[in-house]
């Protein structure tokens, strides 16, 4: 949870904004590879841009939930951008693009360009709780395509084509909802977990929570930059819920911490107060 103030935008050509208090309400576990700084900076750059009028009011009465038009959202993406830079110094530009329009997007040379059609899928989101240093392990990889570049180059080409697979199966995914593309992805998920090892981003947790996933027919892979932090296990439909259970149980017993949740999901949006549930409003209102 956390609060400040506004201040007044300066000079002559302002815009009159008034006082506010911000109030944070965030499931987000901080420094574990979700993007936690990213989605604060999207959400943070919404509310002050509604409150100074820069973007219009989306919600229509009785409507829960409403999204801005593209434009607007363009322009909530370039502020969030730069308060990623206050945080992180030099960053990619792909977390905050996922905040505010949600869905899949494709970061490829510094170019971000949203996936169509992409299928909303189940996973079981783990933390390991194994700290790491982002700017650490990327100083890591760079020196072993230095030191070794015959070998960690074509490592790296086999990563890019795992995620244009990946991108292929999901953009086909919407109009031929099999179930024989699950398998296609868990095999990716374990190829490009042990390459992902080989250029030296991975780390016992994460071997752990993949060895213990395995044993209930689940496949995983680490999300983020690896050396800790989180991974993801794809949930088939076929997954029973006893499968599903048993291994958050087992997960949770080394210690780790598991929430089941949705990849592909809406971006930034706007909730009236009868949408929030329960929990979000006792913790605002007690802000």
């Amino acid at each position: 949870m956390g609060r400040g103030r506004a201040p007044r935008p300066a000079g002559p050509h302002r815009r009159d904004v008034p006082s506010v208090d911000i109030a944070v309400w965030s499931e987000l576990p901080t420094g574990a590879g979700l993007g936690s700084s990213a989605a604060y900076a999207v959400c943070l750059a919404a509310a002050l841009l509604h409150a100074c009028r820069a973007i219009s009011c989306p919600l229509k009465d009785g409507e829960a939930t409403a999204r801005w038009t593209e434009e607007e959202m363009r322009l909530i993406n370039s502020w969030a951008f730069q308060g990623e830079r206050v945080i992180h110094g030099n960053p990619s530009g792909v977390d905050n693009a996922v905040g505010t329009w949600g869905g899949a997007l494709r970061y490829q040379s510094g170019k971000i360009t949203s996936l169509k059609r992409v299928p909303t899928l189940r996973i079981l989101l783990t933390n390991t709780k194994v700290p790491r240093s982002t700017k650490v392990l990327v100083a890591g990889v760079k020196e072993k395509i230095l030191k070794f570049p015959a070998i960690m180059n074509p490592v790296l080409d086999s990563i890019d084509a795992i995620s244009q697979e990946c991108q292929s199966v999901l953009e086909a995914m919407p109009t031929n909802p099999s179930p024989e593309y699950y398998p296609v992805l868990e095999e990716l998920f374990d190829i490009n977990q042990h390459h992902l090892n080989v250029i030296g981003v991975g780390h016992p947790s994460l071997d752990r929570l993949c060895r213990v996933t395995a044993s209930h027919g689940l496949h995983s892979k680490l999300t983020g930059a690896g050396g800790g932090g989180c991974g993801i296990t794809l949930l088939p439909p076929d997954a029973t819920p006893l499968a599903v259970e048993a291994a958050k149980r087992d997960l949770c017993a080394c210690g780790f911490e598991c929430w089941e949740t949705d990849i592909g999901a809406p971006g930034v949006t706007l909730h009236s107060s009868s949408s929030l549930n329960a929990e979000v409003l006792h913790e605002l209102s007690e802000s």
